[in-house]
């Protein structure tokens, strides 16, 4: 709603220019009747304005625009996210810098629960633009008041309340007049003891006035950014229309030209999508290259470890190859072609989830070249003709990757390099740390530290990290591991090491009980033996079990060749996760992306005419938009000096108007 000054009294409605409303309530009914055309009977809701312009000589050019207030539940034809859609369209236009913000808020209701003060704040957080208004004093519970508020105490905002007392539904549906209404506002405030101080600081007059001087200061205040802004744009259009002096629609060579740069634009937007960008994020999921990085950092890791083999199968394939390579004999040593054959069934299996990966990577490649083409939507053909050459390129490189990817592979199998230098090796199968043994009786010393090597054969002892005097060595044959209490007065965390057939494992003892500084030190040494195949006592079924035979021997050298083959099938892992990502990379994402952004697609038996013939429906008009678009600016609404701007629906804005020539400013008001 524009208010203009003027010597004569009467309104106008854009939807009916040619009549002129002198009778208010007939401009009342108008409004109430149009309402109903476009939103129904049913409490709908629409974006659609109703723009009304007031001339009268008892007011000041003012631009008011109303926006709804925020409804939480839906009535009647609301849809079910009626709340979100009006502060969305809310938050459209009070977060413009351009505009004052009036936040209107009842005196009967809390002022930390005001949705007006609340939006207000998170688009101007340092209150510059925002007026409060302070409503329904009237009604205030008696013995209260809203004097805090109003003298910028309780919630300070850099322009201050204002209060006002409005017309009652009853004094409305009694036809009160406007002038009478002001004189019982009038009296409210120089009547009330609360109040009485500040009346000429208070009402619906004194309110108008100042929305009119901030207005105009804050008009003064931006107009240079406002004046640079239309300068630029100013420029801008002129050179555009200095590119289109000479255009002729049927020339060839603009749809040719227009041809090229879509094509080069979708192949900026393709490289956008795969390396990322700072322009129109997506914050609601992962897209493009990001979810490509989480394939090869995430998914394909954990195809990986859901390939891990099933423990007691493993066991009992280690234990039949050991066996089938000593035929009728029994061998006295570690077999290396026993290792060598499980390993190499382990890294076979490495193909399926490596070519997985590949098919995961083409599926998000063509979602991204779908993404990227809907821009050509207006064009089917040639969004077509585009998607089919850059999808038959993908799947031509896809094979491509996979044979690389199986060559790695089977480049693996072709040697076992068993002095990779992080390969454990038999000769490095062996675990150092220091340990105390315990349980030496004080006549014979008492508990000693000594430095304890472990390997898969026996454990020895030395009496320190140089290892020339050794003190013993335990073959590691019927050995088991068991817990021991910690002492009452000890700090030390023990476990004891003790033969199955009842036989002293050192010197008289029947057990060594092994003591270290941490329970972490202990689980380390526990799980070391375990390798080693010393089991722990409750275990002692289990491992049988699991390794298929009664001899010792065998169990051995089935650990033996179960942790070589931990370790080197891990070296493999962390090989081929490393190369998959950088394979993918150089044959196919890297390539396609070469392509798009080096060539154009011309298909067989189809010109430039055929590819940007437009969709169904779009007419010449509608061709030559999509060819050449409008300058955001551009979006043929009339003029806001005018009555023409679009509506800003339920906060109220106020601009003061410019005599038509469409430059202003907005002011809104929660309503």
């Amino acid at each position: 709603m524009q208010l203009i000054f003027s010597k004569t009294e009467y309104a106008e409605f854009l939807h009916c220019k040619s009549k002129k409303f002198t009778d208010f309530d007939e401009v009342r009914q108008e409004i109430e009747a149009e309402t109903d055309r476009v939103t129904g009977t049913n409490k709908g809701i629409s974006p659609v304005p109703i723009n009304l312009r007031v001339y009268s000589p008892h007011v000041l050019n003012l631009t008011l625009i109303d926006l709804p207030g925020i409804t939480k539940v839906p009535v009647g034809d609301q849809p079910q996210d009626i709340e979100y859609q009006i502060k969305d369209m809310i938050l459209q236009f009070i977060s413009r810098e351009s505009s004052l913000i009036l936040a209107v808020t009842p005196a009967n209701m809390d002022l930390a629960n005001s949705d007006a003060l609340k939006m207000a704040k998170e688009v101007d957080p340092q209150g510059l633009r925002t007026i409060g208004v302070i409503t329904k004093l009237d009604l205030m519970d008696e013995g209260t008041d809203a004097r805090d508020v109003l003298e910028n105490k309780l919630l300070p905002l850099r322009r201050g309340y204002i209060g006002v007392v409005n017309r009652s539904q009853k004094d409305i549906d009694g036809k009160k007049d406007i002038r009478a209404a002001l004189a019982a506002e009038r009296k409210f405030f120089l009547s009330h003891p609360a109040y009485r101080h500040m009346a000429d600081r208070m009402g619906t007059p004194h309110l108008q006035k100042v929305l009119n001087q901030q207005l105009t200061n804050h008009i003064r205040e931006t107009l240079p950014s406002l004046r640079s802004k239309l300068q630029s744009q100013l420029l801008s259009l002129e050179k555009e229309v200095e590119e289109y002096k000479n255009f002729r629609p049927d020339d060839p060579t603009r749809k040719t030209k227009a041809l090229l740069q879509m094509v080069q634009q979708f192949g900026v937007d393709f490289e956008k999508r795969i390396e990322g960008s700072g322009d129109q994020v997506d914050t609601l999921e992962l897209s493009g290259g990001a979810r490509i990085n989480r394939i090869f950092h995430e998914r394909f890791p954990f195809e990986l470890v859901k390939m891990e083999f099933d423990e007691k199968d493993l066991r009992r394939e280690i234990s039949y190859a050991i066996k089938n390579i000593h035929g009728v004999r029994t061998g006295l040593f570690t077999p290396d072609m026993a290792f060598e054959a499980i390993v190499k069934k382990q890294i076979v299996k490495l193909k399926e989830p490596s070519l997985k990966c590949v098919d995961l990577v083409v599926s998000e490649l063509a979602t991204v070249i779908k993404k990227c083409a809907e821009k050509l939507g207006s064009y089917p053909r040639l969004r077509e003709e585009t998607e089919r050459i850059v999808t038959t390129h993908i799947r031509e490189r896809e094979g491509k990757t996979k044979d690389q990817i199986l060559l790695l592979i089977d480049i693996e199998l072709s040697y076992i390099n068993t002095n990779h230098e992080d390969f454990i090796g038999f000769a490095k199968l062996a675990v150092l740390g220091w340990l105390t043994i315990n349980n030496i009786s004080i006549m014979k010393g008492g508990s000693k530290e000594y430095w304890f090597v472990l390997t898969a054969e026996s454990l020895s002892w030395y009496k320190d990290e140089e290892e020339k005097e050794k003190k013993y060595m335990l073959p590691l044959d019927n050995l088991k591991i068991r817990d021991v209490e910690k002492g009452f007065m000890s700090n030390k965390h023990v476990f004891a090491i003790f033969n199955t057939e009842q036989r002293n494992v050192y010197k008289d003892l029947r057990q060594i009980e092994l003591a270290c500084d941490s329970q972490e030190d202990v689980d380390s040494w526990k799980a070391s033996f375990l390798r080693a195949g010393v089991y722990p006592e409750k275990d002692q079924d289990g491992a049988q079990e699991n390794t298929f035979s009664m001899d010792p021997q065998l169990e051995r050298q089935v650990e033996t060749i179960r942790n070589l083959v931990d370790s080197y099938v891990g070296i493999i892992n962390k090989s081929i996760r490393d190369l998959m990502p950088k394979t993918i990379m150089h044959l196919m994402i890297n390539n396609v992306k070469r392509m798009v952004l080096g060539s154009a697609p011309r298909g067989q038996g189809q010109d430039e005419r055929e590819r940007l013939e437009t969709a169904p429906g779009e007419g010449q008009a509608g061709q030559e938009e999509k060819m050449f678009p409008r300058q955001s600016g551009q979006s043929g609404t009339g003029c806001p000096g005018r009555g023409e701007s679009p509506s800003l629906g339920g906060f109220r804005a106020v601009g003061m108007s410019c005599g038509g020539c469409g430059v202003g400013e907005n002011f809104v008001e929660s309503g």
